[in-house]
């Protein structure tokens, strides 16, 4: 790889955003918006290809959108998924700050004790204490904003879709999902994933409050796969062949094992035939019972030495060679410099 900018962080492109709610006005007319809570993804982009694309794939009607606070004219899609298939990209995905925006843009950013862009102590917390994102007046206080990257393999281009929520709850339960896979595969290679928006409620103060949060569930056969290390991106991409790998695995003999067991050339000729008619006679398998008859013809005594044995006779060992009944090909026999004493013709 070549050379980076060390003080430059390497970015994918963003494609677009995945968002949980969107906002009306006030009142007719009026500059002020209030949130609105969806109950499935919105997704929205500069491209309508790609918002026709998720239109296409979780239903909704694509609509021309403009962000709060924002000159630019985008596309968006309000669909009918409550979930959607994802993947982690590899390293940290998530990132969470306490923010503060204005017309002009970021005032502070925060990591619950440090702001930042100043290096001074929170504001916010001397300001309001520690609930200040329940008890603290709108627009005065930093917002938890979690921000997680994904990829989404059934749209097109390669890019992130970037996943954003301003929740308090949602902020520490993202953060505790992904952490927990990062745990497991070190932050390498992608994981599967499925993004859900849940509703929940809690009660404080004697009021309901109820919330949407984001859940970052694994998609995978077995919870073991996500925390036994990366996964490959064929693995990622079709989770299913995950368990049958396992299947696989688990229904095939080892050959290596089994073949230094024997003692015999006869016995490695009846392992050659159980491995074929097995279907496990691939090229590994016959290079390890072709090594393993080698050793025993080496530990067998030297016939060839001109002197006179007790028990010399009609048995003596002849040499032989394994006939594939089905040859390939490229069928692999037994080599001549490797002779089998004993074998059966």
């Amino acid at each position: 790889m070549a050379g980076r900018i060390k003080t430059i962080q390497a970015q994918q492109a963003e494609l677009g955003r995945l968002r949980t709610g969107t906002s009306t006005p006030l009142k007719e007319g009026s500059d002020r918006r209030r949130a609105v809570r969806s109950d499935t993804w919105i997704l929205s982009s500069h491209s309508r290809d790609y918002v026709e694309a998720a239109a296409a794939l979780w239903g909704g009607d694509v609509e021309p959108w403009k962000p709060q606070n924002a000159s630019i004219s985008q596309w968006r899609v309000i669909t009918e998924a409550q979930a959607l298939d994802a993947l982690l990209p590899p390293g940290d995905p998530l990132s969470a700050h306490n923010e503060l925006w204005d017309r002009g843009g970021i005032k502070f950013r925060c990591d619950g004790e440090t702001e930042l862009r100043s290096g001074r102590s929170c504001i916010c917390l001397q300001r309001f204490g520690v609930d200040f994102h329940a008890t603290a007046p709108i627009g005065q206080a930093c917002k938890p904003t979690t921000r997680l990257r994904v990829y989404l393999p059934d749209m097109p281009d390669f890019g992130v879709w970037r996943a954003e929520t301003h929740s308090f709850y949602a902020a520490a339960g993202l953060a505790g999902q992904v952490d927990a896979v990062l745990e497991g595969t070190g932050g390498r290679g992608i994981v599967p994933v499925r993004l859900a928006i849940e509703q929940r409620q809690i009660a404080r103060d004697g009021k309901t409050k109820k919330f949407p949060v984001v859940m970052v569930i694994p998609r995978l056969p077995r919870l073991r796969h996500a925390l036994t290390g990366p996964l490959t991106a064929t693995a990622a991409l079709d989770p299913t062949s995950l368990d049958r790998v396992a299947i696989e695995a688990a229904a095939r003999p080892d050959y290596a094992a089994k073949a230094q067991a024997l003692l015999t050339t006869d016995d490695i000729t009846d392992l050659w035939y159980e491995a074929r008619e097995a279907g496990h006679l691939d090229q590994d398998t016959k290079d390890l019972l072709i090594a393993r008859a080698a050793e025993i013809n080496a530990e067998q005594p030297n016939k060839d030495d001109g002197g006179s044995h007790e028990g010399d006779g009609d048995d003596e060992p002849i040499d032989a060679e394994i006939v594939d009944d089905n040859p390939q090909p490229d069928a692999v026999r037994w080599p001549d410099v490797a002779p089998i004493p004993g074998a059966r013709r």
